[in-house]
């Protein structure tokens, strides 16, 4: 279990804050925040734990993994096909004649906001729900983005699997370009870690920022094209629309697995860029004011 690899200690002061090499102690920090090394074994047990947790005592346990996605998806064609008559660009909302073909659009969407959200979401909470950690155990607290993302990512494999599986349902084959797909969606990773460990430090200090964050979320689900292309916007609205990292991820998911396009691979490594240097920025956020986390949970 991973409660047998922590130590008990008493509250001390932290090696990243000694004034001692302080500019090497904290770039080491970033460093292993950035990478769990050693940590591993702990990070991939402590994200099977939140998912198993997660499900348990339901009825239907893991099933839900992929039942929830599916009903959304369902609730969101009907209405927008059905009820408000929702069009994909300038085209037909499914421009093959069925409604699974829209669903396909918006599911390429869905899934990459789905786990940018539950990544993000539960990071303000990271620290102040594991008091018990902070104050008596030598624990790696860094590593709890990591595992917030990799549970989540679990969900997002698995919408990868749905997305496929309707596509090739849909067209009778898969396009060669879906292969990028897991490039494609490579920056989200480095993104979401970085805002969770920029995230977890600021909620920590201040706890208002989950209610701040749950109305972000709710702008940036219609700030990124998930219910429609982007591509059918007015080219005054295209350019701010392509600062959004979820934007172009979503448009690229679209591109490789249902257009049959490869992915303008200039624009896919600014975003990764971007991705990177969020994941710095937080982490560096992160063992800047870690020191201060046991005075405050």
């Amino acid at each position: 279990m991973a409660d047998k690899t922590l130590q008990k200690r008493e509250r001390g002061p932290d090696p990243a804050a000694s004034p001692r090499s302080a500019g090497q102690t904290t770039v080491r920090a970033v460093l292993q925040a950035l990478w769990p090394g050693r940590h591993w074994g702990l990070t991939l047990q402590l994200a099977t734990r939140e998912l198993a947790a997660r499900f348990r005592g339901q009825g239907l346990g893991w099933a839900w993994l992929v039942l929830a996605p599916l009903l959304m998806l369902a609730v969101y064609t009907v209405v927008l096909t059905q009820v408000l008559g929702v069009r994909w660009g300038t085209a037909a909302a499914h421009s093959s004649g069925t409604d699974l073909e829209f669903a396909l659009q918006l599911y390429a969407g869905l899934a990459v906001f789905a786990f940018f959200s539950e990544v993000v979401l539960r990071a303000p909470r990271l620290i102040t729900n594991v008091p018990h950690l902070v104050k008596r155990v030598v624990f790696p607290l860094e590593i709890l983005p990591w595992v917030s993302a990799l549970a989540a990512m679990v969900t997002l494999v698995l919408a990868a699997a749905l997305l496929l599986a309707g596509t090739a349902a849909t067209r009778g084959q898969l396009p060669v370009s879906a292969l990028a797909l897991p490039l494609v969606w490579l920056p989200l990773l480095p993104l979401t870690l970085g805002l969770g460990w920029l995230l977890a430090a600021v909620g920590t200090y201040i706890r208002d920022v989950g209610e701040v964050l749950g109305l972000a979320l709710g702008a940036l689900l219609f700030l990124s094209p998930v219910f429609y292309d982007a591509a059918s916007l007015p080219p005054a609205l295209q350019l701010p629309l392509g600062l959004n990292p979820l934007a172009v991820v979503m448009t690229q998911t679209r591109q490789v697995v249902l257009v049959g396009q490869w992915p303008a691979w200039d624009v896919w490594a600014a975003v990764m860029l971007a991705g990177v240097m969020a994941a710095l920025l937080g982490a560096a956020v992160f063992t800047r004011v870690r020191s201060g986390f046991a005075d405050v949970v």
